[in-house]
């Protein structure tokens, strides 16, 4: 009985071992998008790490700055670190307008197109695709059209999405 147990913990070790923080480079930071209403955001990749932080907005869009093991270390649109579990992420393409006020979204990708919708600061928006300097987006009210890059968070400035 010694013996599986001495065998158990030392495969437990050795496993343990293994999982380590691996920091991303700016290169490989992605983004991804809370899955659900309710996610729990950690000081540390554990259960045990205290809860600092609840996103309880359904596709919040996050950029993954580390990973470990099952858990991923997140940077919010405020500069906000924490950690949640991966099964908690999807990686399907979300934005937050981050420019303070009413925005214009544009009906093509030019400020000089036709203004067809205004949306406020804070507002989740899926993306379609995006160019060196605007982005297609769909919003919850199936208003489709383009904003450029810096009035939003959830892709990368020199990212295109086709």
């Amino acid at each position: 009985m010694r013996f599986i147990a001495l065998l158990l913990s030392t495969f437990l070790f050795i496993n343990s071992a293994h999982c380590t923080i691996i920091e991303l480079s700016p290169q490989e930071t992605r983004f991804a998008a809370m899955r659900a209403n309710k996610v729990n955001a950690r000081s540390g990749p554990n259960i045990r790490y205290p809860i600092e932080w609840i996103y309880q907005q359904q596709y919040h869009p996050v950029e993954i700055i580390a990973e470990y093991d099952q858990w991923r270390k997140i940077k919010d649109f405020e500069g906000t670190i924490s950690w949640v579990r991966k099964n908690l992420l999807t990686n399907a393409r979300y934005v937050i307008i981050t420019e303070v006020g009413e925005n214009n979204i544009y009906s093509k990708e030019s400020l000089n197109s036709d203004v067809i919708a205004r949306a406020e600061n804070g507002v989740i928006a899926k993306i379609n695709r995006c160019t060196l300097n605007f982005c297609n987006l769909e919003f919850e009210n199936n208003i489709k059209g383009w904003m450029p890059k810096n009035s939003i968070f959830g892709v990368k400035s020199n990212e295109e999405i086709k």
